[in-house]
């Protein structure tokens, strides 16, 4: 039987902290060569619409996963199938929007917990939609984040976004003016936009912070401006195969200068300590994270076992008569 687990079940299940725990562990896996990455692929379907498509394979576990999703007509739908690479059975279908969410945070997360300064507490996020509150979320896991700043181009939501963080952090969120406005002073910084032009300037960038970059992942999209970029001394990306394919933020300034591709590292080699972080609290160090399948993978195993254990999700008949 394949376990069907609709949207409010995973957000039943799922808590930061254990997305977090299983968004470092398959980097660590995925660090020591056993974990398969299929990067994103997409194609258009006319009229602005896309198909997304990718998959992972952890050989440690025996289990793969993939995630496919559309964008049409402003609307995003996403599912994950889970698979048994020892049986081949499909084990389960899960719906993945808040899943999605889930794992981009976690995975800020982990990268703030190797980068940032150890004695960082306060953040600024730009963004205010469902990414930027599991991005804050995630700070606020891994560091002692005493307050927050957010940022986001529509008024009333950038206030509701800062109210709602506020009691579910428990600590104060306050709305900014604008994006230098919300990193002033910031020793953390999430940008979580769908902005195809750049919210976050190299002048907003003071020594020794952390930015998360989330969004952006078209090869034409920036969220950070060039200089933004060449001030980091550190820069850290999930896949540099699929950095190089869609991440607009390192693509654009890179074009003249290939070679800077070498000084950037994988996520999974810093987990595993086979390159070095952050050296001196001076430093200002960057994860450019564009999302890739082992991170969907980690989650959805959890979900899936969690699901189980509570009697949640519904079994479907899928290839019952091919017994």
């Amino acid at each position: 039987m394949t376990l069907h687990i609709n949207e409010s079940e995973v957000r039943q299940l799922l808590t930061m902290p254990i997305a977090i725990d299983a968004v470092e562990d398959i980097s660590r896996k995925q660090g020591q060569g056993n974990v398969l990455v299929h990067p994103r692929r997409r194609f258009e379907l006319g009229g602005g619409g896309f198909f997304h498509l990718m998959a992972a394979f952890d050989k440690e576990a025996g289990f793969v996963a993939s995630k496919q999703y559309t964008y049409v007509k402003g609307k995003l739908c996403f599912l994950v199938t889970l698979f048994s690479a020892t049986t081949g059975e499909l084990l389960a279908l899960i719906e993945a929007d808040y899943l999605g969410r889930q794992r981009t945070g976690a995975a800020s997360g982990v990268a703030t917990k190797y980068l940032a300064r150890q004695n960082a507490t306060s953040a600024a996020i730009i963004g205010t939609g469902g990414q930027a509150k599991t991005q804050l979320e995630a700070l606020a896991a891994v560091r002692k984040i005493t307050a927050a700043r957010a940022y986001g181009r529509d008024a009333q939501r950038r206030a509701q976004f800062c109210e709602e963080m506020s009691r579910r952090l428990n600590i104060p969120v306050t709305p900014a003016n604008s994006a230098a406005e919300a990193a002033q002073g910031a020793d953390i910084i999430s940008t979580a936009t769908t902005s195809p032009r750049p919210v976050l300037a190299a002048s907003d960038l003071s020594a020794g912070i952390h930015i998360n970059a989330i969004g952006a992942n078209h090869a034409h999209k920036q969220e950070l401006e060039a200089a933004a970029v060449a001030k980091a001394n550190l820069i850290f990306v999930d896949s540099l195969e699929q950095s190089k394919q869609e991440a607009g933020d390192l693509i654009i300034p890179f074009q003249q200068q290939r070679q800077r591709w070498n000084d950037v590292h994988e996520l999974a080699q810093l987990v595993i300590g086979q390159v070095p972080g952050r050296t001196s609290d001076s430093q200002i160090t960057l994860f450019k994270s564009n999302g890739i399948a082992a991170w969907d993978l980690a989650v959805a195993v959890k979900v899936f076992h969690l699901a189980k254990e509570n009697g949640l999700g519904r079994d479907l008949p899928f290839y019952s008569s091919l017994g």
